[in-house]
């Protein structure tokens, strides 16, 4: 005669069970730096996971049993089959607005609910509160999702700590003289790994409905003070100069016009100010946020000079 099974098993095998018949979670910009983490994460707590990408070879590094489908955010209709039995999304705005009442159109006749990945555009600090075209735009993608009835999630991350390797890694792997505006404005980066187990989280569990997320890092520190975390993490002396807003201007391209228009006025206005800090990843994780010196010592591979 069989053994009676334990009660922590068969409740496993249940959970196991709904694991297995769980409508997939679809998630837009799965290829992107929050997207790609979200779908990892998804997949290793056992949810079916969805990936919208708009060129299947951009998928090839995602896990096995994600399915792909192809479509673009730029195309409404082509999202019909990414819908397809989903009652949560996550979307990644990548696109222009031209498209966006019709995209969440289609997400509410689809879906029960939407997990959006916006900014914090509504937080009264000075930072983020100059003018930009993508905070308006953000405002104008939740103003839709709330008029369309479908339940939804918020999540507002402020600055993301990985744009130090964007703005900075190649003056650091050289002769690490880091050359950038405003170093006095503190910002307090958030650690995109934090962002994605936010989001994550709201796409798994119950109880995020109407959830409006501010997400920063756990404390406030000045551009300089970033790169002298980073020189601390890598072993070496960092130098930050001051460089003229005007300067930083000529030398960006044309296509990066606007965001540096936006980043010059948001530095500006915080000068002499603290940055705005929320408690809002610890608070919804259950352990504290990672700090920037935390991300430094992680990616400080990606920070290092080539070997000769």
């Amino acid at each position: 005669m069989n053994s009676p099974q334990h009660p922590l098993h068969s409740a496993q095998a249940g959970a196991d069970a709904m694991t297995a018949t769980a409508p997939p979670v679809l998630v837009t910009g799965a290829t992107g730096r929050i997207g790609r983490a979200v779908v990892d994460l998804l997949t290793d707590a056992g949810v079916p996971v969805r990936a919208l990408v708009r060129r299947p070879e951009s998928a090839a590094t995602l896990p096995a049993d994600v399915e792909i489908v192809t479509g673009d955010l730029t195309a409404p209709e082509s999202l019909d089959a990414a819908l397809h039995a989903v009652s949560t999304v996550f979307l990644v705005w990548t696109a222009p607005p031209q498209t966006a009442a019709a995209v969440v159109d289609r997400l509410a006749a689809h879906t029960q609910r939407v997990v959006y990945l916006s900014a914090p555009h509504r937080t009264p600090h000075p930072f983020f509160q100059q003018p930009n075209p993508m905070a308006a735009l953000h405002a104008e993608i939740e103003r839709l999702i709330a008029a369309s009835g479908v339940e939804s999630t918020i999540v507002r991350p402020g600055m993301f700590a990985s744009n130090a390797l964007f703005w900075w890694a190649a003056a650091i792997r050289g002769d690490g003289v880091v050359r950038w505006p405003y170093g006095a404005a503190e910002t307090a980066p958030v650690d995109d790994r934090d962002v994605a187990e936010v989001v994550a989280r709201a796409l798994r569990e119950s109880g995020h409905v109407g959830g409006d997320y501010v997400l920063t890092g756990p404390e406030s520190l000045t551009q300089a003070e970033q790169v002298r975390i980073i020189g601390d993490a890598l072993g070496r002396r960092l130098t930050f100069e001051e460089m003229p807003p005007d300067e930083f201007r000529r030398e960006a391209p044309e296509a990066a016009r606007p965001a540096v228009e936006m980043l010059l006025a948001a530095w500006n206005a915080a000068l002499g100010r603290p940055a705005h800090v929320t408690s809002t990843v610890s608070d919804l994780l259950g352990r504290p946020a990672r700090t920037f010196r935390q991300w430094a010592a992680d990616h400080a591979t990606a920070l290092t000079p080539a070997a000769d």
